[in-house]
């Protein structure tokens, strides 16, 4: 039996209510978030929920392209978006296999690939 434990963050931002000049997408503090370092993400509402789940070779451009593209699984849902935590994983084959736990562990609402709990 394989036994994956789901990684501590090693970056978690969160949502601010007042806008401020270095605010982008509502988090100030988005800076945080590595620019060349690979790894999962994980955005929660403000309930702690867990929304959505992914995986970058670059985490930052990755995660402002889910605030910015239109074909982003979460388009319709950004605004529900209050913490994004950050789990850098330099190696690809174990960024595929801590996001696909993640989603099915913590049931991620918007995952819709990767499911097994249906």
């Amino acid at each position: 039996m394989i036994n994956i434990t789901i990684p501590t963050p090693d970056v978690t931002i969160t949502k601010k209510d007042s806008p401020e000049l270095s605010n982008i997408y509502g988090f100030t503090e988005f800076h945080l978030i590595p620019r060349d370092k690979g790894g999962i993400f994980m955005f929660y509402n403000k309930n702690e929920e867990l929304l959505f789940v992914g995986k970058a070779r670059k985490l930052r451009p990755r995660i402002k392209k889910h605030f910015e593209d239109t074909v982003s699984v979460i388009k319709n849902h950004r605004e529900e978006v209050t913490k994004i935590a950050v789990c850098i994983e330099e190696n690809p084959v174990y960024r595929e296999i801590y996001e696909t736990y993640i989603i099915n562990e913590l049931k991620a609402k918007y995952n819709v690939e990767k499911v097994l709990y249906k």
